[in-house]
């Protein structure tokens, strides 16, 4: 399974980028869209809403299930990936290209309490 190194993680499979503006992008991780197996829906938050870190922020469907997919820290949806919603098996493609929105976090630094690549994939018994 694939686990870049250069994204931060949560224990509910959500992944993590940092901006250069700050901003943070979420997706689901490689090993959540295989559990999931064929999505064929995406809910994105609206833009401008806020959300405490924990907060469903998304859901993703599949055949098999609907998942809530997380806030991984505090702030505000900056921005949405419709292009995921309008395609959601996008997201079995390339679960760390397809991300799902993008947040202003209230602390920039709760994203450095989040799981590197080490520790997330000691969570899925990688």
């Amino acid at each position: 399974m694939n686990i870049p190194t250069d994204l931060k993680y949560t224990e509910s499979h959500e992944w993590v980028r940092r901006e250069a503006d700050g901003t943070l992008t979420v997706g689901i991780t490689e090993y959540a869209q295989d559990a999931l197996g064929d999505i064929v829906f995406v809910e994105l938050p609206q833009v401008g809403k806020a959300f405490t870190a924990g907060d469903d922020a998304a859901v993703v469907e599949s055949v098999k299930a609907a998942s809530d997919i997380y806030a991984p820290v505090s702030g505000t949806v900056t921005a949405v990936n419709q292009s995921v919603a309008d395609a959601p098996d996008s997201i079995n493609q390339d679960a760390y290209g397809a991300w799902l929105f993008k947040l202003q976090p209230t602390d920039a630094g709760a994203v450095d309490k989040l799981l590197d690549a080490d520790a997330y994939g000691k969570t899925t018994d990688n």
